[in-house]
This record gives structure tokens, sequence and C-alpha cells, in this order.
């Protein structure tokens, strides 16, 4: 007698790519807060949406030359941020708007340098 067909493994690895994703959103959130209802809250949204979301906006990657180097320089800010909160506390909307800063500012660049070559990347 068989209890699961086999897409329960496409369903197990499904999900374990959504905890992955939502867990790799965890660094994220605590860089932006220590509220703990927030980082619950966004880490089960993560694991609901993220993994679709990132896939619809996979194909907008390519389109955007600078975005991966926004990402990084995200990245390296939070990671920045993290290691200087013992000692420095920087404010919430000021590293909400560093980091829209950084993603506006790839985005546009990206979107000069594809105008300026005639074509859309």
């Amino acid at each position: 007698m068989r209890f699961a067909t086999p897409l329960i493994i496409v369903l197990i690895t499904i999900e374990t790519m959504d905890i992955m994703f939502a867990t790799d959103s965890v660094p994220a959130v605590l860089a932006v807060t220590l509220n703990p209802l927030i980082v619950y809250s966004s880490s089960i949204f993560a694991v609901l949406g993220l993994r679709a979301l990132f896939f619809a906006l996979a194909g907008l990657f390519y389109s955007f030359r600078y975005l991966s180097t926004g990402v990084c320089i995200v990245l390296v800010f939070v990671g920045v941020k993290m290691l200087l909160s013992d000692v420095f506390k920087i404010p919430t909307l000021i590293s909400l708007g560093t980091v829209l800063l950084i993603l506006a500012g790839s985005i546009i660049l990206s979107g000069q340098y594809s105008t300026e070559k005639g074509t859309v990347d």
C-alpha cells in the first residue's frame, strides 16, 4: 500500500526552497529592525511569497545592468550595519532610505546606460 505518490518529492523540494529563501531574508530584516513581531511576520511572508516573487522578477534582472552591483552594495551595507550594531545604531528610516536609494540608483543608471547605447539589455 502506497502512502505517497512520487509528487511528494516535488512538494518537499519546493517547500525546502521556500524555507531557504526565507532564511536568506532574515539578516536583511534584522538589519532594519529587532522588533520580534516584524521579524517573525516578514519571515512568514517570505515563506509564502518570496519564491514566486523571485521567479517573477528574475526576467527583469537581466534588463538592469547595474542591479546586481546595487544588490551587492546593499548587502555590504547590511553587513556593516550588523557588525556595528553594538557600537553605533543606524536609525531604521536611514537604513531603509539608504537601501532604497542604492537600488533606485542602480536601476536608474541601468536605464541611462541602455538609452545611451540605443539598445535594451
